[in-house]
């Protein structure tokens, strides 16, 4: 199976019920829990945390038996600073968080696909990360 890391926006999304994105995120979740391995990673945990009351709402939403937990590549560490560095000397404003530039590279270093509907960004800072996405 081609293990694919979630991003939390796709997780939010079902959980927040989302109007707009909750359909599309359900519907993407569920070919990929089909065809997938689904990852997270600390960061992702963290953000969707938001999400949930308690922490055991959220491990109830992110089984284990469902989400392989991984930790996040050091080799990441490095390139998520650099992608967040030239992000800022382009620019960029602070509305696209360190963590985001964090969840693509460690799409990119493990080789991994990245269910997201922020295909964007993803695409200009990681565009050799293979996108699972709305467009």
């Amino acid at each position: 199976m081609n293990p694919v890391l979630v991003d939390s926006n796709v997780i939010l999304d079902i959980a927040s019920s989302d109007p707009v994105w909750r359909p599309w995120s359900e519907e993407a979740l569920a070919r990929e829990v089909a065809r997938a391995i689904l990852i997270i990673n600390p960061i992702i945990y963290a953000e969707a945390s938001v999400g949930y009351a308690l922490v055991e709402e959220l491990d109830n939403a992110l089984p284990m038996t469902l989400f392989r937990r991984e930790p996040l590549p050091y080799d990441a560490a490095f390139l998520a600073g650099k992608g967040f560095l030239t992000y800022r000397r382009r620019g960029g404003h602070r509305t696209a968080p360190l963590p985001d530039f964090y969840i693509g590279t460690h799409a990119a270093v493990a080789g991994y696909r990245l269910l997201t509907r922020d295909a964007t960004r993803y695409r200009t800072y990681f565009p050799s990360i293979p996108i699972v996405t709305s467009d």
